[in-house]
């Protein structure tokens, strides 16, 4: 994420669950947790949206997952990432959000540059009331391709993300740019 507008925590809807097993929420109950977030028109509202760039506030996740309302101004994106080790969802809660994934699961560490098989690229698009959830190590980007209008998101994430590794992409090649760590962006 880049440098926040505007940043503060919220709590989650009292009736977020509060069944974690021993590994922590899983990826539906994330998906449950966003889903039901993004419905609370309370929260959704609270988010001050920035015409030139993303805004997002910390919120508290379930069962110590890391959670974030975030708002996307029309054409903005996050480049493809992944969540390392963390399994996560995200919901829309006004807008929709274009989702671009691998259906390949890539080495944690020690490439800089892959040339990925054809048959490998998903493309899916969230209106508001959707979302998806997804285990480790998925590589996506998500964005606003809407013109015109802002979208809102909530995102979470379990183990909280220990960092989040940034790619680029030209045509099949995709490479390791850069990774960041919480601290560059909380």
């Amino acid at each position: 994420m880049s440098a926040p507008s505007a940043q503060s925590t919220l709590s989650a809807p009292a009736h977020a669950p509060e069944s974690v097993r021993g590994g922590g929420p899983t990826a539906a109950e994330l998906l449950a947790f966003a889903l039901r977030t993004a419905a609370d028109p309370e929260i959704v509202s609270s988010l001050p949206l920035d015409p030139e760039g993303r805004t997002w506030i910390r919120l508290d996740g379930p069962g110590g997952s890391e959670a974030w309302l975030i708002g996307w101004p029309p054409g903005t994106g996050t480049g493809w990432h992944d969540h390392a080790e963390s399994r996560g969802a995200f919901a829309t809660a006004r807008g929709r959000l274009t989702e671009h994934s691998l259906a390949v699961r890539l080495p944690a560490e020690g490439w800089q540059s892959l040339e990925l098989a054809p048959g490998l690229d998903r493309s899916r698009s969230l209106d508001a009331g959707t979302g998806r959830a997804f285990g480790e190590h998925h590589v996506h980007e998500v964005l606003n391709a809407s013109g015109a209008g802002h979208a809102v998101s909530v995102h979470a994430y379990y183990p909280p993300l220990p960092l989040i590794r940034r790619y680029s992409r030209s045509g099949p090649v995709l490479s390791l740019e850069h990774v960041e760590r919480p601290a560059d962006w909380q």
